[in-house]
């Protein structure tokens, strides 16, 4: 059951990002040739306003076939009226945004609907205090219960931590509950030396505590679920951002690369969670399809988008044999890197 609700994600995610390129083609007057729910042979087919669409037989979500735009051959162009390539440069690059932007706009109803419906997170209960610090120096003790720093309501160890690694004051104001009272303590964080979650050392203000094992059920209004939407849609886009450029420079090595396989085994896992973690992850692999999509390798958007930025700077279209060269290169580089995340998978399973 959980391989085929990841399956299903999986499809759903690929298909929202392909009905963000159909819509935008279809707002500009270029004509879309197939739209197709899966690939390989088709099942079913029905032809409407000048585009058939197929349900084809294997279910990884879908593709897009624009008149005179072709993923595999660029070269393969046409001049009519109704094609890709006779619209402006702008126009193009919208199109060319539409499934990342689609992508992005599935998460953020995704992180939406997690703030509207409440989730349990890790309270914001002082557990074990660290020696030497000023948590324990300032009068905090296990058990205590953090309510706001500074004025600001806390709710959550993770609102806690994000409070005092992001103040600039030298002394934090905490509100505490102890046995039923409320006291106010001062607190001067002190900036100490940590991991962050690409394993980098890095400095940051900290007071010395650890969460207890307590959670908190989390309840939003309509305007904080918004927020909180918003707020999770772009930290995951700058955290997957990061991970690419992380990957670049060499901080993380491509065995952490993970495939399909780990997709489903992550995925499979949220489902049995619960729903709230089902919808989180399922936010995450869309931000994650979104960024991977905008990467300036030709054979995705971003090349794409690359090419036409290209055509508007210079003036002219970018040379047929070098477009196609730099897509070939580019289908290489990703079917390397999914032959990589397939080992890697592979290792892991077999490793355990």
């Amino acid at each position: 059951m959980s391989f085929l609700v990841s399956l299903a994600i999986l499809s759903l995610l690929i298909f929202i990002h392909e009905l963000g390129h159909f819509l935008f083609a279809r707002l500009f007057g270029v004509r879309v040739e197939v739209f197709s729910i899966g690939f390989g042979s088709t099942l079913l087919r029905k032809i409407h306003k000048g585009t058939e669409y197929r349900l084809s037989m294997i279910p990884l979500g879908g593709y897009v076939k624009m008149k005179g735009q072709d993923d595999l051959d660029p070269t393969a162009k046409n001049s009519d009226g109704d094609s890709y390539n006779s619209k402006p440069p702008l126009q193009r690059i919208a199109i060319l945004s539409g499934g990342v932007l689609f992508n992005f706009i599935f998460a953020f109803i995704m992180f939406f609907s997690i703030g509207s419906m409440g989730f349990s997170t890790l309270s914001s209960k002082v557990g074990t205090l660290q020696e030497g610090m000023p948590g324990v120096e300032s009068g905090l003790q296990e058990g205590d219960i953090v309510k706001s720093i500074n004025g600001e309501k806390i709710v959550s160890w993770r609102e806690l931590a994000k409070t005092i690694s992001e103040s600039r004051d030298d002394s934090l104001l905490f509100v505490i509950e102890r046995n039923s009272s409320l006291l106010n303590i001062v607190i001067s964080p002190k900036i100490s030396e940590s991991k962050n979650i690409f394993g980098e050392t890095i400095y940051k203000r900290m007071v010395g505590i650890a969460p207890s094992n307590d959670m908190v059920e989390v309840e939003y209004t309509l305007l904080e679920a918004l927020q909180y939407g918003v707020t999770e849609t772009l930290s995951s886009m700058l955290i997957i951002f990061q991970s690419v450029e992380k990957l670049i420079v060499g901080v993380l090595s491509l065995d952490q690369l993970g495939g399909v396989v780990s997709i489903f085994e992550y995925t499979a896992k949220a489902s049995e969670t619960g729903i709230t973690t089902l919808l989180f992850m399922t936010a995450l692999l869309s931000v994650n399809l979104g960024v991977l999509n905008l990467l300036p390798i030709p054979a995705l958007d971003g090349g794409h988008i690359i090419f036409v930025l290209y055509e508007m700077v210079t003036g002219r279209v970018a040379n047929e044999k070098i477009m196609y060269q730099l897509t070939i290169m580019g289908w290489i580089i990703l079917a390397s890197l999914m032959v990589i995340g397939l080992y890697n998978d592979i290792n892991r399973l077999i490793s355990g």
